[in-house]
């Protein structure tokens, strides 16, 4: 973390604003209004938030913020979302940390009764820096909310607020209390509002797909047990009564359960059944036979259909004009919890489209590049819930025996759990060639980085100060573009390169950075050498630039190999010729190059950013 660019100043170097008094009243008209509060929304919110020149508003029908939490499974790419916003320690220490996964099946010589068969571990090693963790999601909204409040633009949530319609970019307000209609206009509108979406119903969008007419229930519990592993994840599948999915939650204590209903008449919805806590806690004392299960308190409950729905574009845009209306998370797709990917995919929706919107209002790229939203997100909600689809058959079907010769062998579960471990840690999500993504014409310099994939941080040595650190932290949530030059073995071609971008008036730094701005302000040139074995002389001026009103020296651009986790090795990237690896605001690889495809670095650039105008 850098500060004190400017001048010394007391305090947490968190805050970058004069923090506002929250406020129930509504602009007339704003940038970027958000409905709904929700992690998507908030997401969304934190990242408009790091730019004092864009107005954001978010809205929410609840009186205030959310208290307990429904989702709570965090993957490791979401924790590595974190970090970008500052707040990934603070998860990962509050958090319980899943590393095993347990099953359990019907016993062959007792099939009444449950018995332990596998455990394997929850995620491979060396997928991420970060574990797959489990927290209250109103602790997630919490760490949001401060980042909210932080940032540059301070924004905070205008609650008790009940969207009533959308027109054009206009949003009319009923406050929920008194009734008072209020309208705000704004250049963008994204409705983060859930599955009964009035943004998405606005813009003629609609959930497609069909029920499995199988309903589940969930609780929090605190509990007294003599099941073994109620503190490790596990699969439970019973001969006749269903299946359990065990989560233990934060603090030692308490455990969720996810609890297979009876099959429901088809048309039928868990909710027309009139279910009961006391059903769900028998139930889950009948599946996990012999043992005993006896709760003492239920934190909180609720049931719900297995369904899988999903809209063909995720705003409003058309062949005509670009989108100024969008839609995200449950408002364009919803599929069961059973894979913890709703919330981790819904903030990965308002991850992309943060940047995008943060340079479309900044003047630093085109409109067009809204598109991308919807064409990269669309295509991940639909492989996620073709995958659900799939996960919640083999979860809810009997188990196969020869009363049911068409259920489903445990061990197929186990074996879909471990084939499928890179898609629910969210680290399989890949992004296709277009304007913000280019092509794996040059893949084979830098094979541990596949283009269109989250980059995957690895340890190096910071040159400065030989401080230890992962690479993939120095891309935080701040809109600016990345540039991670692999040294060739003689650092030659890294020279010239370094040497251009920090010379040549066709160069994307010198042709994209605003006139007067530090010169890492929309690209950040950051170079990793194989060797410590170098000297200050020899260090190109790009890569310890002057900075800020005192012109103060960036000495922070420069790193090594570590020797013990060398990540020349880690990640393949070729020696004798290093490479170029482009990276987005979002932390995904857009391009890998030659250090001397100068031109190809150009022509990738010029094909969404725009000139910076001159006063």
């Amino acid at each position: 973390m850098q500060y004190h660019l400017n001048g010394y100043t007391s305090g947490d170097p968190a805050i970058h604003s004069d923090q506002s008094d929250a406020t129930d009243t509504l602009p007339e008209t704003v940038d970027v209004l958000i409905v709904g509060c929700g992690p998507t929304g908030l997401t969304l919110a934190a990242y408009l938030a790091q730019f004092p020149d864009i107005t954001t508003c978010i809205v929410d029908q609840k009186s205030g913020p959310l208290e307990v939490g429904q989702a709570d499974g965090i993957a490791c790419r979401t924790i590595e979302m974190f970090q970008a916003f500052g707040f990934a320690e603070k998860v990962v220490k509050e958090a319980y940390w899943v590393n095993e996964t347990c099953f359990w099946k019907p016993d062959p010589d007792a099939p009444q009764n449950i018995t332990h068969t596998n455990t394997i571990k929850d995620t491979e090693d060396g997928l991420s820096e970060f574990p797959h963790v489990i927290l209250n999601q109103a602790r997630v909204h919490d760490f949001y909310l401060e980042v909210m409040r932080n940032g540059a633009a301070s924004v905070q949530p205008v609650y008790s607020q009940q969207l009533e319609d959308v027109v054009g970019n206009t949003a009319t307000f009923a406050h929920t209390q008194t009734g008072t209609r209020k309208t705000v206009t704004a250049k963008y509108i994204i409705g983060c509002e859930g599955a009964r979406s009035t943004v998405r119903k606005s813009i003629g969008r609609r959930l497609q797909g069909d029920s499995a007419n199988k309903g589940w229930g969930v609780m929090d519990i605190l509990a007294v047990t003599d099941f073994p592993d109620i503190r490790r994840k596990a699969v439970v599948q019973s001969a006749s009564e269903g299946s359990i999915l065990i989560i233990p939650r934060e603090g030692g204590y308490m455990v969720r359960m996810y609890i297979e209903l009876e099959k429901l008449p088809k048309g039928e919805r868990v909710s027309g059944q009139n279910v009961t806590v006391d059903q769900l806690i028998a139930a889950a004392q009948r599946i996990l036979h012999p043992h005993k299960l006896d709760v003492k308190d239920v934190v909180w409950w609720s049931v719900y259909d297995i369904g899988q729905r999903l809209c063909d574009r995720f705003d409003n845009g058309n062949k005509d004009s670009d989108p100024t209306v969008f839609i995200a998370g449950d408002s364009c797709h919803t599929h069961s919890p059973k894979a913890g990917q709703g919330m981790n995919v819904s903030m990965g929706d308002a991850f992309n489209l943060g940047w995008k919107l943060a340079g479309v209002l900044r003047g630093t790229y085109a409109p067009e590049i809204l598109n991308t939203y919807s064409q990269e997100r669309q295509t991940v909600a639909q492989e996620l819930i073709d995958f659900d689809r799939e996960f919640a058959r083999q979860f809810s079907a009997p188990v196969k025996s020869d009363r049911n010769p068409d259920g489903v062998d445990p061990q197929e579960l186990e074996r879909t759990f471990i084939q499928t471990g890179r898609f629910t840690a969210g680290t399989a999500i890949r992004y296709y060639s277009s304007d913000v993504c280019g092509d794996e014409a040059h893949q084979e310099l830098a094979t541990g980085f596949p283009v269109g994939m989250r980059f995957h941080s690895a340890p190096v040595i910071r040159f400065s100060d030989g401080k230890p650190m992962h690479l993939g932290h120095t891309v935080v949530a701040d809109g600016r573009w990345r540039i991670f030059a692999f040294a060739d073995r003689e650092n030659v071609k890294l020279n010239r390169l370094c040497d251009w971008l920090g010379t040549d008036p066709h160069a994307p730094i010198q042709t994209y950075t605003p006139k007067g701005a530090d010169s890492d302000s929309a690209i950040d040139l950051r170079a990793i050498y194989q060797s410590g074995d170098l000297t200050a002389e020899g260090i190109p001026p790009i890569l310890m630039p002057s900075k800020g009103r005192f012109g103060l020296t960036d000495y922070e651009k420069i790193f090594c190999a570590d020797h013990d986790n060398d990540i020349f090795d880690l990640r393949g990237i070729d020696r004798t010729s290093g490479c170029m690896v482009v990276v987005r605001p979002d932390q995904y690889v857009a391009h890998v190059l030659p250090l001397d495809d100068h031109a190809g670095l150009s022509a990738f650039f010029d094909r969404f950013m725009r000139r910076p105008t001159v006063d």
